[in-house]
């Protein structure tokens, strides 16, 4: 019969070896487009394909550089980057200003209608975005909308109701004791909500704010439909999907994962500078005491 050691050493392998698979299932993909962003036309097309970058003629590792140049040179995609962070961060501040005044009064305050308002907001989240993209389109074109602010409202739609819901709780965790105390210094509502509640609220406003400007940055739907009569706005998810290759029927892959890999480091970036928050935000409220 195995002893308890082995049986424990047998439950770490097998706990690290199944960490380490999940940990390749969910890095491979962004491995490989950096790894195809660096290969020419050529050595995109060799077969079989290699997991480095290699000569097509001497098979020695061979790294190019010659997407990103040519991203960095393309006008249209430095402006659609330049357009996704007007658009995601625009829709991130106004959905964290809005959705936590909202936030908290359905987490603090007493009002007739509360619950019932709550479970609106939750039905908002339900419906799927194509539903109401024929009926924007048409208000957008009637009212000759601009297709940032298109976009920006739009966005909106989706992400208020996730951020007032998530901060809700958040605003409901927090003791009653410290609004008591503030109106017993004199301070108004407002004064208790920006001055004490917010500042607490911080990790859980990361977390949602980071969430709202992810899913901003990645949105393609209503960012082509908008954008269909006035190329100048497109952001970038749309400038990649419309790349195209320097003569007829050329797929740019290479380009494309380059622009991939370029498009995803800011939102790592984020991730990396605000994770101490972040994982407050997500841990909050967990553990009651």
């Amino acid at each position: 019969m195995m002893t308890d050691e082995r049986i424990q050493i047998l439950k770490k392998v097998g706990f690290w070896f199944i960490i380490g698979l999940i940990c390749f299932y969910l890095l491979f993909p962004f491995y490989w487009a950096v790894n195809s962003s660096l290969k020419t036309e050529d050595q995109l097309m060799m077969m079989p394909a290699t997991f480095v970058p290699r000569d097509p003629d001497t098979g020695a590792i061979d790294i190019s550089l010659t997407n990103y140049k040519q991203l960095f040179n393309n006008d249209t995609f430095m402006r659609g980057i330049l357009n996704s962070a007007i658009v995601a961060t625009s829709t991130t501040v106004l959905s964290l200003m809005v959705g936590s005044f909202s936030a908290f009064a359905l987490g603090k305050l007493r009002f007739k209608g509360k619950k019932l308002s709550l479970y609106v907001i939750l039905s908002m989240t339900m419906f799927p975005q194509v539903t109401v993209l024929t009926g924007l389109y048409a208000l957008i074109r009637q009212y000759n909308l601009g297709p940032r602010f298109s976009m920006i409202f739009s966005y909106m739609l989706f992400a208020l109701p996730f951020t007032t819901w998530v901060l809700t709780s958040f605003f409901k965790d927090l003791p009653d004791e410290i609004m008591q105390s503030a109106q017993v210094d004199g301070a108004t509502a407002f004064q208790t909500f920006r001055l004490i509640l917010l500042p607490l609220t911080a990790p859980a406003l990361v977390t949602t704010g980071l969430l709202t400007f992810i899913r901003a940055w990645n949105e393609y739907l209503f960012a082509l439909t908008f954008t269909s009569f006035d190329a100048e706005a497109r952001t970038v998810p749309v400038a990649i999907a419309l790349f195209s290759g320097e003569v007829s029927r050329q797929e740019p892959a290479g380009a494309k994962m380059a622009a991939a890999v370029l498009v995803t480091l800011p939102i790592v970036g984020l991730v990396l500078y605000f994770q101490k928050k972040i994982v407050k935000g997500l841990t909050a409220g967990s553990v009651k005491g």
